[in-house]
């Protein structure tokens, strides 16, 4: 949806607001996709992500490497290097890489590693088992450096993976909520656990606010609003929101004020709202 068919945003961000989960795309000539596509990748440069968050009263940015160029970071360092120090980036990379790549990844402001798994995936036994000596080696990298970890689950594989998100040396963030569906609520047993994590944990795991869409089909996402709600009364300190531009394969049924609006209603609190938006981004990317 067209940021110009769209209402006004209903509330002002304050100063220094970051957008914390984001994709830009470039022209296919210049980026190779890679093999593995979940989606058609759009059309979706840095100058047009820059047209809405300003009017989004956006002035930090977190990029997030799209699977669709899987474990080529070109594009979005390009453009990382286009905004200078406002920004950081979370790069998907090989467990493995030589430690000079990940200090010129640094350089260029990365500061998380993407673990990211279709969040339509279906549950595999012993899929989460798989993905462990991934998790580890990049725990043990990321800790060194002082970079974090980005989630991307399914919620069933977000549940299954909970005791292994308790023990991570490194501040995590899981992306949509932890991708719990919204229409089996806020009791449902791995959403609980959630809460849980983030009320009695070490202060490592943090939940975006992003890509309600891929977690509720109601008008309005009206029964993600509890979740929402219970996250942030949970641990407003470790709450953050992304707008998830250019929303892919939902692009033609939602917009990003729409999305940020929805922000206003789940965290009325001018005070919080600039936790999520300011206080939270700024300590955890360290801006």
């Amino acid at each position: 949806m067209s940021i110009l068919n769209e209402a006004e945003p209903a509330f002002t961000a304050p100063p220094l607001s970051c957008d914390c989960h984001f994709h830009v795309f470039g022209p296919a000539e210049r980026y190779a996709y890679g093999t593995d596509l979940r989606y058609p990748p759009p059309l979706a440069p840095l100058a047009e992500y820059l047209a809405l968050a300003r009017r989004l009263g956006m002035e930090r940015f977190v990029f997030v490497q799209p699977s669709a160029y899987g474990r080529d970071n070109a594009c979005m360092l390009d453009a990382m290097r286009e905004v200078g120090a406002n920004c950081r980036g979370i790069v998907d990379i090989d467990e493995n890489i030589p430690d000079a790549q990940l200090e010129q990844l640094h350089s260029a402001g990365a500061r998380g590693v993407r673990i990211n798994v279709s969040p339509v995936k279906l549950p595999e036994a012993g899929f989460a088992a798989k993905l462990l000596p991934r998790i580890e080696r990049l725990d043990a990298r990321c800790a060194e450096i002082g970079w974090q970890l980005d989630f991307l689950l399914p919620g069933w594989l977000t549940g299954e993976l909970m005791g292994v998100l308790r023990k991570l040396k490194v501040e995590f963030t899981l992306a949509h909520m932890g991708m719990f569906l919204a229409r089996d609520g806020v009791h449902q047993p791995g959403f609980r656990q959630l809460i849980e994590l983030l009320r009695a944990g070490e202060g490592r795991c943090w939940v975006k606010l992003t890509g309600v869409y891929r977690m509720s089909a109601a008008p309005g996402f009206a029964d993600a609003a509890p979740m929402a709600r219970a996250l942030i009364e949970a641990a407003p300190g470790r709450i953050i929101w992304g707008s998830d531009y250019p929303h892919l394969s939902f692009a033609d049924k939602v917009g990003s004020v729409e999305l940020f609006n929805l922000l206003g209603q789940w965290a009325q609190d001018e005070a919080v709202r600039r936790k999520i938006l300011v206080e939270n981004p700024q300590r955890l990317f360290r801006f």
